[in-house]
């Protein structure tokens, strides 16, 4: 694509006949100093055709290295006309800007400013980057390239393992990597020394030769007269502009033109590339990148830990408290003024149940009645609880039996001295596997004909045994045990859940009827399931919110370490914008870096968190582990990459390209 082709988006259509590449018409530009204005080139007017070799000649503070950045397009002219190939560039945005330079500049600057962590190839393939070159193509040609400029055995050399010399080849080599059409050389020769210097000319007349235009910035006339043209500039303004006496003698190849490399937009090579360049920067300093890590791994891991151990907490209770039953109703005596002696309130009696067994939506009633006693079998005591209840006690509670069998209605109305074991009295008063049933034990020295045993049970949410216990009939607890026939509650097992608070509205007008006042109280096992539930749920939300400050923290830090990075690495940022990277491209890669961290330690964390929560459940710790919190960890340290690295990301790609190539 030749350039007028390639720009007649941007600018006018090109004038007949030929065209200079570079015209320059009254260019001014004015910097400011607080609010003083200090104003560095006066109305520059002039031509540069394609092929030449021009030299920009001026003591220091004259205006040819801001001449310079305006012809290279890294900075824009307070007033004046720019045109390039025949196309006004002058008011061009950031982004046209950059693919202009991308596509037509090369820049050799007097420090080389090639960047530390990369190799001599992965610095003269820098530019191809942001033309969309595949890697093995621009490796390629980057292989090419320093090998032409005698670099064959360096190609994989740092920086700082080669010559000054050697160093300014490279940066040639990345001045040409895109084309190179016209090549930009900021005083090349003033950190070598003379053979190096007189080395770099050759190059610089070589590449001229071949049709590259080359624009030479220098104070040194032994250095200009390497060109063919000398342009002194003097306070801002052309002084005199001078054929050389090589210029009758040159015989240059017919000039190359700029030609466009990619599209405008940011494509998915670009994102890759970006991903590789920020693990490569990570990688060139990994101590801080582990530092940073650390903060991310921390957050993450105490996210699925935490939430691993609250939802396991919760279960837990929920579990416990399941065993007991949820369609449960609980019917306690409320009358506090009518308490004898015993300490029970006297209000709830058997026949109740009986009463309350007979409502729709019932499935079952029992009352209870319970107890401390001693318990007896030959020489071996035990203290624990007996309750007396009635036959349908096991299906109101969902207790099966182990052995043997529950006492019936019969036995019961008979008052039979019989009684059900949980399985922790069995044990302890008929240890080394000895069969309970069938043997006469003695409870507060009554003899009690043992028929059954209860499955275990365990634990309530409250850590009460509740295996620990003996059952009898209520007639004969009342009779033989307690003397008395009042009962501490009746539980009332529902058949429908959905219907349970009609149940138990049904319940209070039963109750109310028979007592003639409401001296009793209901607690449905429902809802202190769900109290239950809601409190650890707000538990869990708490101990997730104390792990997301953490995780939180860890994003500042990323940040902050971003920021850092991007003043460190101002430099490198002019170098690649020089190169032709867009505003996209360095957000990419900031914002890349960022993510990266994050990603690499949200995978790390999510590792950690589910080894921590596997810690706690081989100590015996309730953990249940889900995929929602390490999915919920994991992407909160993504968006942490993305939102963190957005700050310093923006900084960097905000950053003018020609106050960048002059921070130290």
């Amino acid at each position: 694509m030749n350039a007028p082709l390639a720009l007649a988006a941007v600018g006018e259509a090109p004038t007949t006949g030929p065209a200079p590449l570079i015209q320059l018409r009254d260019i001014t530009k004015t910097f400011y100093r607080g609010t003083t204005p200090i104003d560095v080139l006066h109305g520059i007017s002039l031509d540069i055709h394609a092929g030449e070799f021009v030299a920009l000649m001026g003591a220091s503070g004259s205006g040819k290295s801001t001449l310079m950045n305006l012809i290279g397009l890294l900075d824009r002219p307070t007033s004046g006309n720019y045109r390039f190939a025949d196309a006004e560039v002058s008011d061009l945005g950031a982004d046209r800007r950059a693919l202009l330079r991308l596509q037509s500049f090369g820049f050799v600057f007097q420090q080389y400013n090639l960047l530390a962590s990369g190799t001599a190839v992965g610095n003269v393939e820098m530019p191809a980057i942001y033309a969309g070159l595949g890697r093995e193509e621009r490796e390629k040609r980057a292989i090419e390239l320093l090998t032409s400029l005698g670099l064959r055995d360096r190609l994989d050399h740092h920086p700082n393992q080669l010559s000054g010399g050697q160093q300014q080849r490279v940066s040639i080599g990345r001045a040409l990597m895109n084309g190179g059409a016209v090549v930009l050389a900021d005083e090349p020769t003033g950190a070598l020394d003379s053979k190096s210097g007189a080395e770099v000319m050759k190059l610089l007349a070589e590449l001229n030769a071949r049709g590259h235009t080359i624009i030479l910035i220098t104070h040194e006339a032994d250095v200009a007269r390497h060109a063919h043209r000398i342009i002194e500039i003097k306070d801002g303004r052309v002084v005199s502009d001078t054929p050389t006496p090589q210029a009758a003698a040159a015989k240059n190849a017919p000039p190359i033109r700029p030609v466009a490399h990619r599209p405008t937009r940011v494509s998915a090579t670009d994102v890759w590339e970006a991903a590789r360049m920020a693990l490569h920067a990570l990688r060139s300093n990994l101590l801080r990148s582990l530092l940073t890590l650390l903060g991310i791994i921390i957050g993450v891991a105490s996210v699925i830990a935490m939430l691993a151990i609250g939802n396991g907490t919760r279960q837990s209770v929920l579990d416990s408290m399941t065993v007991m039953g949820t369609n449960l109703l609980l019917v306690r005596p409320g009358a506090p003024n009518v308490r004898p002696s015993n300490g029970i309130v006297a209000t709830l009696v058997a026949e109740d149940a009986e009463a309350i067994n007979e409502l729709p939506n019932v499935a079952g009633a029992s009352p209870e009645y319970f107890a401390q006693v001693t318990v007896r079998f030959r020489d071996r005591d035990y203290m624990t609880v007996v309750t007396a209840t009635n036959a349908v006690f096991p299906q109101v509670r969902a207790w099966q039996i182990e052995t043997g069998t529950f006492f019936s209605e019969d036995d019961v109305k008979d008052y039979l001295p019989v009684a059900v074991l949980g399985r922790t009295v069995a044990k302890a008063i008929f240890p080394s596997g000895q069969e309970a049933v069938g043997n006469v034990i003695l409870v507060n020295n009554i003899p009690f004909r043992v028929i059954g045993t209860l499955a275990s049970k365990g634990a309530t949410p409250y850590g009460w045994d509740m295996d620990d216990i003996m059952y009898v009939p209520t007639t004969t607890g009342s009779l033989r045990l307690f003397g008395q026939r009042y009962v501490h509650r009746i539980t009332v097992k529902v058949a429908d859940l959905a219907a349970i608070d009609e149940t138990q509205e049904a319940i209070t007008h039963l109750l109310t009827r028979r007592h003639r006042v409401e001296d009793f109280q209901i607690r449905n096992m429902t809802s202190i399931i769900q109290t239950a539930t809601e409190t650890h749920r707000t538990m869990t939300i708490l101990l997730g919110s104390i792990a997301a400050i953490s995780l939180l923290v860890g994003g500042i830090g990323v940040m902050n370490i971003m920021l850092v990075s991007v003043t460190e690495r101002t430099r490198e940022i002019g170098v690649r914008m020089a190169a032709g990277a867009r505003r996209a491209h360095i957000m990419l890669q900031f914002n890349g870096e960022a993510l990266a961290i994050c990603t690499l330690g949200g995978v790390i964390g999510v590792l950690f968190g589910l080894g921590a929560a596997w810690l706690f459940a081989y100590f015996g710790r309730p953990v249940l582990l889900s995929p929602e919190p390490v999915f919920l960890a994991f992407a909160c340290a993504f968006a942490t990459g993305l939102l963190f690295g957005y700050l310093p990301a923006r900084k960097a790609a905000n950053l003018d390209p020609v106050a960048a190539l002059a921070s130290e």
